[in-house]
């Protein structure tokens, strides 16, 4: 895969190392030439210039690109360089750094962004992700602010530890894409059996976290027992007989 990041300071040097590492093809831009002694990636290519400039993006061959990067430290240069990737160049795949969380407004498809990385929203939401078990915490906004990459950490009393996949009527616009037990990564299945500490990963649209929210909160058990056929999981534990279906 080839991919072209603008901006070699920290963020964008980050990146390029691990992509590197993966073996991906990689080209950073950036204003400065003296980034390039100082950089240590090794096998990564280089051109210095305005990324923000068609000619520079044109020497780099940007068209050729699989994902453009747009990784400087200003919102401004990210934007229109996402912008001129995708409606000049026709670059599949942009993802735009989002340095103050103000502009995130701004980081979707009308400027050309696919995904937009805010960096202290990313941290916030990694200390949550620690910190928040029984809670839902948004890791990552995909689509431009469609849908979301989010994490449940299940508390070790929750009302969803023995049953399975299969088992729970999920929102209809929430996947669950994976689950990490032990530090192992596993692809569910609508057999997997949902245990204590597991952290389930979905990707969901942004109107569908609350759904997904109030199905794992403990509010939710509470008012199965009151209810006694609450929406999908039954107190003990077994699917509603109309529905077994797995949706997510």
């Amino acid at each position: 895969m080839k991919v072209v990041i603008v901006g070699a300071g920290s963020v964008g040097s980050s990146i390029a190392r691990e992509l590197l590492a993966h073996k991906h093809d990689i080209l950073l831009i950036d204003l400065k030439p003296e980034v390039i002694g100082r950089s240590g990636l090794r096998g990564a290519h280089w051109l210095v210039g305005d990324a923000c400039e068609l000619s520079t993006l044109q020497g780099a061959k940007v068209e050729d690109a699989d994902v453009v990067v747009s990784a400087t430290g200003d919102d401004k240069v990210n934007l229109v360089v996402s912008l001129l990737a995708k409606t000049e160049f026709g670059v599949g795949r942009t993802v735009g750094r989002v340095n103050n969380p103000k502009n995130d407004w701004m980081f979707n498809d009308s400027w050309g962004v696919d995904v937009a990385v805010n960096t202290p929203q990313l941290m916030t939401a990694l200390v949550e992700e620690a910190v928040e078990i029984g809670d839902l915490v948004r890791l990552l906004t995909l689509q431009t602010g469609v849908s979301s990459l989010v994490e449940f950490t299940v508390p070790h009393d929750s009302h969803v530890i023995g049953l399975t996949v299969g088992d729970i009527d999920w929102p209809e616009d929430a996947t669950l894409v994976a689950i990490l037990r032990d530090h192992a990564p596993i692809t569910p299945s609508r057999d997997d059996v949902i245990d204590g500490g597991d952290e389930l990963f979905f990707v969901t649209t942004i109107a569908a976290e609350d759904d997904l929210r109030a199905l794992l909160s403990p509010e939710s058990a509470e008012a199965a027992d009151h209810a006694g056929a609450p929406e999908g999981v039954h107190p003990t534990g077994s699917q509603a007989p109309e529905d077994d279906g797995f949706d997510g």
